[in-house]
């Protein structure tokens, strides 16, 4: 009996610190007006790394929820940022950094 409430013990500490390393986002909404919601620690690390790497703004005015003017580029979200984002490419705008759908270029989040 303790070992099998040592294991369960074991198993949900092992598991609380593996979802503890993975990004949250959250999806809401359907079709081309979805929206994705980070949690506040991923928006600070996504800050710090456009700070870091010293991404440098696009002079065009981009809004949430607008597609992307075709002649911004749009820039790979790093692999540290997390799997759940991975499918998202961003630009960095008036100090905000926009998640933006690739296949539609429409904007999913601003993170500021």
């Amino acid at each position: 009996m303790n070992n099998l409430l040592v294991t369960t013990a074991l198993a949900a500490l092992i598991s609380t610190g593996a979802m503890a390393q993975s990004t949250v986002v959250t999806t809401t909404g359907t079709g081309h007006s979805a929206a994705v919601q980070i949690e506040p620690e991923y928006r600070t690390k996504i800050r710090t790394y456009v700070t870091e790497h010293k991404v440098r703004p696009v002079q065009q005015k981009i809004v949430g929820g607008q597609p992307v003017p075709r002649e911004v580029e749009l820039e790979a979200v790093p692999a540290d940022w997390g799997p759940s984002l991975r499918k998202y490419r961003y630009v960095y705008s008036g100090e905000r950094v926009m998640l933006v759908d690739p296949s539609t270029r429409t904007v999913v989040q601003e993170i500021d």
